[in-house]
C-alpha cells in the first residue's frame, strides 16, 4: 500500500507515528516496539528527503523532535487512501461476523504472547 507513495512499511509506521504530533525516535521506536537504531535510519533517511525534519526539544537537548514535514503529511495521506481503499475492497468479501471473530482470535494470540514473540509462561 505505501509502495505507489515511494515508502516502505516501516517508513510509514514513522510518518503515522508523527501524524499527532512531534517525538522523539524513542519514542516512535517504543510506539511500534521497534529498535531504536532502525527507527533512527529511517527517520534520517526520511530527513534527508524532506518528509520529516528535526527540530529542538525542550525537554531533551539531545534528543531532538522528529516533525512531519508537508511532503511528508501529503505521502502519509496519499498512503492512507490506498490503504483506506484497500479496507473496503476487503472489507466487502469479508462479513463484519467474520472480521470480529478473526480480531477476537487474533487478540487472544497477541494477549498470550510476549512483544517479542515468544510464549509466555502462560503456555
Amino acid at each position: 500500500m505505501s509502495a505507489p507513495s515511494g515508502q516502505t512499511t516501516a517508513r510509514w509506521r514513522v510518518l503515522a507515528a508523527l501524524d499527532h504530533g512531534p517525538l522523539t525516535v524513542a519514542e516512535i521506536a517504543r510506539a511500534w516496539w521497534l529498535a531504536r537504531q532502525t527507527v533512527q535510519r529511517l527517520a534520517d533517511t526520511l530527513d534527508e528527503e524532506g518528509l520529516v525534519a528535526y527540530g529542538p526539544n525542550p525537554a531533551h537537548r539531545r534528543a531532538k523532535l522528529v516533525t512531519l514535514t508537508p511532503a511528508g503529511r501529503a505521502a502519509l495521506t496519499d498512503i492512507r487512501a490506498a490503504q483506506q481503499h484497500w479496507a473496503d475492497t476487503v472489507g466487502a468479501q469479508i462479513s463484519e461476523s467474520d472480521l470480529r471473530t478473526a480480531n477476537r482470535i487474533l487478540a487472544h494470540v497477541l494477549d498470550v504472547l510476549e512483544p517479542d514473540g515468544r510464549p509466555t509462561s502462560r503456555l
